[in-house]
């Protein structure tokens, strides 16, 4: 029997649109996937508790969806630099093939795996799948990265059209005997003691399937008014796609075609589908900004912000951020949904991440950090980028200093106040405290701190 090509799954549990399994199919063997939990590799960052729930029912969508292919997905644990060169050996692959990661200690991990992989005589092959546009091939007219998005997406436009996404391939076999794994179970990814994940079960079904009906609803139904429903609250148009981008349960190519052909069948979603795109586009530029800064999750990404008068931290006013206990209801509001669902509408994003940074001046650390472990479409490059972005540190910040008044926003986008009565209600479980600061004077001292960083140059 010929020597079978190893699939090495990461954040990108699909069939369709796999160019790596696309590329094993291809092959004259059988195909093994095999996807490796790594929390031990330097600068690999582990996953948060709402991540973990979410990958644990991927992956048993995954490995459900190729059973039915014959094709075994072998679960191991430790450093991806260990295992996956150690499994190849294990069954005399021919090779092994992957689809890229951008992140800086990921890349060192590809790189030192594929090394190994062909001093020992084996294939090795990344592709192309998680971005539409790969980071080194958009650059300004002075060959630099980009630091503010319109002009990154008007060259991104400028580039040649995303490719056509790939079928599922038909023909997949695997190996006579299967290579031992692990029971996914015995992970511990889904939570236990105490079982917190009910509101995650009630919002989502993980998994390719699921994720494709989504995004074949959205265009029917939701693209055409995009453009403005997506900033609404009280009647949410946004397209809850987020997490299937996260982990590859859709591609950027699949979500962008299908896209694109809504608009061509139906003249009416025009102006949705350019600003969803655009969307899309928004997710491209934080990965690039990402691979040119992978310490983005760590460092301020204008060094000249480190200035920032950042006071002693006041833990109980992050507890009482992290907790919804901030009697400001829209913050509340989208602290409750963001426990209960795994996620926050964007626009109640950008308000409560401002008001961390801004009216109670905590670092935006201690917000991307509990966002990394609360959100279940937790990514690596949007996290931090967004952040950094909403604290006024990151690319294209805007040339003031942003304070987002969370009851101007509530009165814009829930003037029904439907979304807070929803999440945060003023009586019930959660309760309504009193404010526990004042926007209008701590507004102002956040712009009085931000002077130090205007002096420092």
């Amino acid at each position: 029997m010929t020597q079978p090509t190893i699939v090495w799954f990461r954040d990108d549990l699909r069939l369709a649109d796999h160019p790596a399994l696309r590329e094993a199919a291809a092959a004259d063997g059988p195909v093994i996937a095999v996807f490796v939990l790594d929390e031990e590799s330097p600068g690999i960052r582990p996953l948060g508790g709402a991540a973990r729930w979410w990958l644990h029912h991927s992956l048993a969508s995954l490995a459900d969806d190729l059973r039915a292919h014959r094709v075994p997905l072998v679960l191991r644990r430790g450093a991806a630099s260990e295992v996956v060169p150690a499994l190849a050996d294990e069954v005399d692959a021919a090779g092994v093939v992957w689809n890229r990661r951008y992140g800086g200690p990921e890349r060192e991990v590809d790189t030192e795996v594929k090394r190994m992989l062909r001093e020992a005589g084996r294939a090795a092959r990344s592709h192309q799948a998680s971005l539409l546009f790969e980071p080194w091939t958009i650059r300004t007219g002075q060959d630099e990265p980009f630091s503010v998005y319109t002009p990154f997406w008007k060259a991104c436009r400028r580039a040649p059209e995303p490719r056509e996404p790939f079928p599922a391939p038909r023909g997949l076999s695997g190996p006579r005997t299967y290579p031992e794994s692990d029971d996914l179970d015995d992970w511990d990814l889904l939570p236990t003691a105490p079982d917190w994940a009910g509101g995650l079960r009630a919002a989502w079904t993980p998994g390719e399937a699921s994720a494709r009906r989504r995004l074949r609803a959205f265009l029917a139904d939701d693209v055409d008014d995009y453009a403005d429903a997506r900033d609404r609250l009280d009647d949410d148009g946004t397209s809850r796609l987020s997490p299937r981008l996260r982990w590859g349960e859709l591609s950027p190519f699949q979500i962008w075609h299908a896209a694109v052909e809504t608009r061509r069948e139906r003249p009416s979603a025009a102006q949705g589908v350019e600003t969803f795109l655009s969307e899309l586009g928004w997710r491209e530029f934080a990965w690039h900004v990402l691979y040119h800064s992978p310490d983005l999750a760590t460092e301020n990404w204008r060094r000249r912000f480190d200035a920032f008068p950042w006071p002693d931290l006041d833990t109980d006013a992050l507890e009482a951020w992290q907790h919804g206990r901030t009697g400001i209801p829209v913050v509340d509001a989208g602290m409750h949904e963001l426990w209960q669902t795994g996620v926050m509408h964007n626009r109640v994003r950008m308000v409560v991440a401002s008001f961390l940074t801004k009216n109670l001046l905590i670092h935006w650390r201690h917000g991307e950090e509990w966002f990394w472990d609360t959100l279940v479409d937790a990514d690596a490059a949007a996290n931090p980028f967004n952040w950094q972005w909403v604290a006024g540190s990151g690319a294209d910040a805007a040339p003031y200093f942003r304070v987002f008044n969370p009851e101007l926003q509530a009165q814009k986008f829930d003037p029904g106040g439907a979304y807070v009565g929803r999440w945060a209600p003023d009586s019930g479980a959660f309760g309504s405290p009193e404010p526990i600061v004042d926007l209008r004077e701590t507004r102002a001292a956040a712009l009085a701190a931000y002077e130090r960083v205007k002096r420092s140059g």
